[in-house]
């Protein structure tokens, strides 16, 4: 799955811009090989903010009513989380959940990045809560390295 550079970087700037993001810590992103980034979510924009403010590109699972809205919106729906590198899921169902795991092992052994919600869903009140074992499976599975990354103040952009 290939991410489109140009609407990377056009993301970036816009949030640069508009929202005036604190990044710290960037150089713990690897320059090559697999990573996975483990963040906290808190808004539904968490995902394309971290898509494009990483230093590399990044695969994110998003729900798969992303991928199927009909009309005009969802063609263009489909289109921009195809371009930023997610993948769909189908929530609620096991094994859609194994295999959106396992289409994760694939990118990071092509040498890519992943992130992950360890919490399995977005915070609705801001609080961390107690993670899944998706990340500790996908970094024992790969061997990819773990970046732990904390999400402040986007709920607010919603």
């Amino acid at each position: 799955m290939a991410t489109s550079e140009p609407v990377r970087r056009a993301f970036a700037g816009m949030f640069r811009l508009s929202c005036r993001p604190r990044i710290t810590g960037l150089e713990n992103v690897p320059a090559s090989g697999p990573f996975i980034l483990a963040s906290n979510h808190l808004s539904f924009l968490d995902s394309v903010l971290l898509q494009a403010l990483c230093p590399r590109p990044v695969h994110f699972s998003a729900k798969a009513e992303y991928f199927t809205a009909p009309g005009l919106t969802g063609r263009l729906q489909r289109r921009f989380f195809e371009s930023v590198g997610s993948i769909p899921i189908q929530r609620g169902d096991q094994s859609a959940s194994v295999a959106a795991l396992e289409s994760l092992v694939a990118l990071l052994e092509d040498g890519q990045g992943v992130g992950i919600y360890p919490e399995g869903t977005r915070s609705r009140d801001g609080r961390l809560y107690r993670g899944r074992t998706g990340v500790g499976w996908l970094a024992l599975t790969t061997g990819a390295p773990v970046v732990p990354v904390g999400l402040r103040g986007t709920e607010r952009l919603q």
